[in-house]
């Protein structure tokens, strides 16, 4: 009988035991969540923007809350199976991905946005499915920012392309601006020249040398999210992502890490297509998305950093350019960043098999 006793005693002990376990382990994960910062990505289809997924999807403080592409710098069908194998690779099917219906005023070259297509097409993604129906950006986007509205729980926006997603939903739902705490954008040039007539695909008539394609796509919605908004905007213009070439160290460590991680894997094989393309065409390709979506994590990488006041041009032959204005919008504008930090933050994410 006291045998029995003591088995029961035991019994109870160690259930009070996995019990407790249990309410730590739940504690700890509810911390963990809430420390997570909501992200909603927005792209256009470029391979860069890819790999910026790619890199989004090692980040443990990231929650990412949606991905909304824009058929910007890219084809729209193409784009969306592209970023659906994406997400079946990296096992986040269960974030939603939406096509915007935004419409540019200068639309990016064809043979910019033709490259989505090779890069659905490397290798290591050819045993996942093309995308399925997908609903609209603006949808999700407004559907996004109401949860983070209602749940006081406001969202980074991550915007690698242009605004015009965010102008479209702001400008018929101003309140959800509560539900932004921050837009970390790439896009603008201002101390440096433009990227219109690189490599030269756009008449020289029209390629002005200040303008940048992610304002130059649709200028009046930069224009309208500068005056009709007040959260913080974090920008990266050509000044600092010119900076972040795809060097062959990089490259080289991209292909070696290959053979033993699968994110480095696809990373090589995403800037192998643009690495062939920009050697037959004696252009350039930056890192301008990567360097852009690295902040939401390693903030402390980036070393010059100043406030500016700009507005933009709309109209006429420097349409798409941004120009200091002392009654212009405040936007703290990245200039510098710790090379050698950056690429090995890079390097060592993608160290993920």
């Amino acid at each position: 009988m006291k045998t029995h006793n003591n088995q029961r005693v035991l019994t109870t002990i160690v259930v009070l035991f996995l019990v407790a376990v249990g309410v730590i382990i739940s504690a700890d994960t509810a911390v963990a969540n809430q420390t997570q910062k909501p992200v909603i990505y927005i792209q256009d289809g470029a391979i860069d923007e890819y790999v910026s997924y790619l890199l989004l999807a090692t980040m443990d403080d990231v929650e990412l809350k949606g991905v909304i592409i824009v058929n910007a710098d890219c084809i729209d069908i193409p784009a969306m199976d592209a970023q659906w194998k994406f997400q079946q690779f990296t096992g986040q099917t269960h974030v939603p991905l939406a096509l915007s219906r935004a419409r540019g005023w200068n639309p990016f070259p064809w043979s910019f946005r033709a490259q989505c297509i090779q890069q659905k097409n490397v290798k290591i993604l050819e045993e996942y499915n093309p995308s399925p129906a997908y609903p609209s950006g603006e949808k999700l986007l407004k559907e996004l920012l109401t949860e983070a509205v209602e749940t006081d729980n406001p969202v980074t926006l991550l915007v690698n392309c242009p605004l015009t997603p965010l102008y479209l939903v702001l400008s018929e739902n101003p309140g959800l601006e509560q539900g932004i705490s921050e837009l970390v954008w790439m896009g603008g040039a201002i101390n440096v020249r433009g990227n219109l007539g690189s490599p030269p695909v756009v008449p020289k008539q029209v390629a002005n040398d200040k303008a940048e394609w992610n304002v130059f796509w649709d200028p009046s919605s930069t224009e309208w999210i500068f005056k009709n908004t007040s959260f913080p905007i974090v920008q990266f213009p050509l000044d600092i992502t010119n900076k972040a070439q795809i060097t062959e160290n990089f490259l080289s460590g991209l292909k070696e890490q290959g053979k033993d991680f699968e994110y480095s894997k696809l990373a090589y094989e995403s800037y192998s297509i643009i690495t062939s393309l920009t050697k037959a065409n004696q252009s350039s390709y930056e890192m301008w998305d990567v360097l852009t979506t690295t902040y939401l994590a390693r903030p402390d990488i980036y070393t010059k950093s100043s406030q500016l006041n700009l507005s933009v041009v709309t109209s006429g032959k420097l349409q798409g350019a941004l120009q200091k204005d002392p009654d212009g919008r405040e936007v703290r504008v990245m200039l510098e960043f710790d090379r050698d930090e950056y690429y090995e933050y890079v390097l060592e994410q993608f160290r993920t098999s």
